[in-house]
This record gives structure tokens, C-alpha cells and sequence, in this order.
């Protein structure tokens, strides 16, 4: 079993900074891609950012120029580095993982979720 545990959410006043954190512990083969997404009330899940293995990465077109997306192999962690926060960032964060396990001499790539980090941006 894989857990991912995120944090670093809170609240902060528009044009502020925030760093979430998530780290990914548990029987691990390789991490493929990890990513942070968000949703607001109402609204669906949508992607926020994503980095591959190669550190290849994208970003929602509404964060681009303010997020980077960062991660420390040697932890299994990602981080989001959050800039120049807006009110319409405000959303529960949450972490996604695509990791493989070894079992029975077999690799099996599984879909992992974090718990969700609140991030509250205000005006």
C-alpha cells in the first residue's frame, strides 16, 4: 500500500506565497508522475500541475508563470511552490501519484490520492 501525505495549506492574503509538500511512503518501485490538483466548491477536480519522470512538467493555463512544480526523487516528495496568489486560487489541494509496485515479479502502475491540504488566498 502507498500513502501520500500532504502539507503546507493555510491561509494567506492575495499576492502571497505558499509551499505544499507531499511525500509518498509505503512499498514503492518507481514513482512515474505526481501531481497536484484542486477543487473548489462546486467544481470539479481539475489538474493544477503535473511532473514526469525526466522532470518534464505542465501546468494549468491559470498558473502558469506563478506555480513550479519540483520534486526530490531521493524523498519520493513533490512540492508545488505557490506565487502570486489569488483570491481564485482558493480550493482544497490535492496530490496524485501514478506508482508502480512490484508483485509477484510483476510491475503494477496504481493511482494513489492524498488527503486534500486547504489552501484559502484572501482579498
Amino acid at each position: 500500500q502507498v500513502q501520500l501525505v500532504e502539507s503546507g495549506g493555510g491561509l494567506v492574503q492575495a499576492g502571497g506565497s505558499l509551499r505544499l509538500s507531499c511525500a509518498a511512503s509505503g512499498t514503492i518501485f518507481s514513482i512515474n508522475a505526481m501531481g497536484w490538483y484542486r477543487q473548489a466548491p462546486g467544481q470539479q477536480r481539475d489538474l493544477v500541475a503535473r511532473i514526469r519522470t525526466g522532470d518534464s512538467t505542465n501546468y494549468a493555463d491559470s498558473v502558469k508563470g506563478r506555480f513550479t512544480i519540483s520534486r526530490d526523487n531521493a524523498k519520493n516528495t513533490v512540492y508545488l511552490q505557490m506565487n502570486s496568489l489569488k483570491p481564485e486560487d482558493t480550493a482544497v489541494y490535492y496530490c496524485h501519484g501514478e506508482i508502480s509496485q512490484s508483485q509477484g515479479g510483476r510491475l503494477f502502475t496504481y493511482s494513489y490520492w492524498g488527503q486534500g491540504t486547504q489552501v484559502t488566498v484572501s482579498s
